[in-house]
C-alpha cells in the first residue's frame, strides 16, 4: 500500500514540479507570473496538436519522433505564453498580476478551443481525445523495474520525463546558487536598478528567465497529459494543479531543490483520500485543500520569523523604470 502510495504521489507531483521549477526561476528575475496555470495548460495542448497530427499523418510509427514532436510543439507554445508574458509586463511595464491572471484565463481558453476543434475532428462520440501511442511511448519505463520489488515501484517505475523533472530542478537550483549567470538573476529580483548600474542586462535577464520557466513549466502540461492521463485530453481536465504548483513556490521558499520532496508531499496529500474508506465526497474536497492550508500556515511560520533567506525577491512583482534609477 505504501509503496503505491508514494509511487502515485510522485506521478502526481510531478507536473507541480515542473510548474513550480518554472516559476521559482520567473520569480528569481523579479517577475510574478500567476499565469502559470495557463502555460501548463497551452504545454499540453500544445503537445497534443503535435502528437495527433503525427499520428494522423505519419507512416511507420516512430517511437522518437511521437516523443519528440509534442515535446517539440509544447515547448514552443509555452515559450510563445512566456514572450507575451514578458512583452507586456517587462517591455509595456503592465501590472504583472493582472497579467499573470489574464495569461491564465488566455490559456485555458486556447486550450479547449484547440482541445474542442480536434474532438470534432475525429468525430468522437465522448468530449476527448485519445492518443495511446504516443502515451505508450512517453510511459515506457525500465523493463526490470517491475522485478525490483517497492524499490522498483518508487523509485524506477516512471518515465523520462519524471527524471527529466528531477533533474531540471536540480539543474536550476545548481545555476541559480553557484554561477555567476545566477547571482545575476538574483540581483536583478531583489534591486534591478542596483543591479542595471551594476551593468547587468535587467530586460535581458527577465525576459530569458522567464521564458524559460514557461518551457519548463509547459512540460509539465505535457506530463499530465500523455503521463498522468495516459494520452487523454479532456478540456478543463487539468483541474487546480497549476495553482498548487504556485503554492508549492511559497512552500519551497523558492528553491528548486526543496520543491522535488515538497511536490511528493503536496502530490501525497492530493490523492491520501483514495486510501481513506468510507469516505464521502464532502470528506474528499476537505483533504483536497490540505497542500493549500499546509502553505498558509508555512507562509504565516515563515513571515513571522522574517528570515531572509525564506523570503521571495524583494523587488517581485514590482515593474521596474530605468529613467527612475
Amino acid at each position: 500500500m505504501w509503496a503505491d502510495l508514494i509511487c502515485r504521489a510522485i506521478m502526481q507531483g510531478i507536473p507541480l514540479l515542473y510548474g513550480s521549477t518554472g516559476e521559482i526561476l520567473t520569480e528569481k528575475s523579479g517577475n510574478l507570473n500567476l499565469g502559470i496555470p495557463g502555460i501548463m495548460y497551452v504545454g499540453g495542448i500544445g503537445g497534443v496538436i503535435g502528437a495527433f497530427l503525427y499520428e494522423q499523418n505519419s507512416g511507420p510509427f516512430n517511437p522518437f519522433l511521437a516523443v519528440f514532436i509534442p515535446m517539440l510543439c509544447s515547448m514552443i507554445c509555452s515559450l510563445l505564453m512566456g514572450l507575451i508574458y514578458c512583452f507586456l509586463t517587462v517591455t509595456l511595464r503592465a501590472n504583472q498580476n493582472v497579467t499573470g491572471l489574464a495569461l491564465t484565463t488566455f490559456g485555458v481558453g486556447v486550450g479547449n478551443f484547440f482541445g474542442g476543434s480536434l474532438v470534432k475532428i475525429v468525430g468522437s462520440d465522448v468530449p476527448s481525445i485519445n492518443l495511446n501511442a504516443t502515451s505508450n511511448c512517453f510511459r515506457a519505463s525500465l523493463p526490470f523495474a517491475n522485478n525490483l520489488g517497492w524499490f522498483g515501484q518508487i523509485f524506477l517505475y516512471h518515465s523520462f520525463l519524471a527524471y527529466l523533472a528531477v533533474i531540471t530542478a536540480v539543474i536550476v537550483s545548481v545555476i541559480l546558487t553557484k554561477t555567476r549567470v545566477g547571482l545575476h538573476l538574483r540581483a536583478v529580483g531583489e534591486n534591478p536598478a542596483t543591479a542595471d548600474a551594476a551593468g547587468i542586462r535587467v530586460e535581458k535577464y527577465k525576459y530569458t528567465a522567464t521564458c524559460v520557466g514557461s518551457i519548463i513549466a509547459g512540460l509539465g502540461g505535457l506530463y499530465y497529459v500523455m503521463n498522468y492521463a495516459n494520452g487523454v485530453w479532456s478540456n478543463e481536465g487539468f483541474g487546480d494543479r497549476g495553482w498548487l504548483a504556485i503554492a508549492l513556490v511559497i512552500f519551497a521558499v523558492w528553491r528548486p531543490n526543496i520543491s522535488i520532496f515538497g511536490s511528493i508531499l503536496f502530490g501525497g496529500l492530493y490523492i491520501i483520500h483514495n486510501y481513506i474508506p468510507d469516505l464521502d465526497v464532502s470528506g474528499q474536497e476537505l483533504f483536497k485543500m490540505i497542500p493549500y492550508v499546509v502553505t498558509i500556515v508555512f507562509l504565516i511560520a515563515t513571515s513571522l520569523g522574517k528570515r531572509r533567506d525564506v523570503q521571495p525577491p524583494a523587488a517581485l512583482g514590482l515593474p521596474y523604470f530605468r529613467e527612475e534609477r
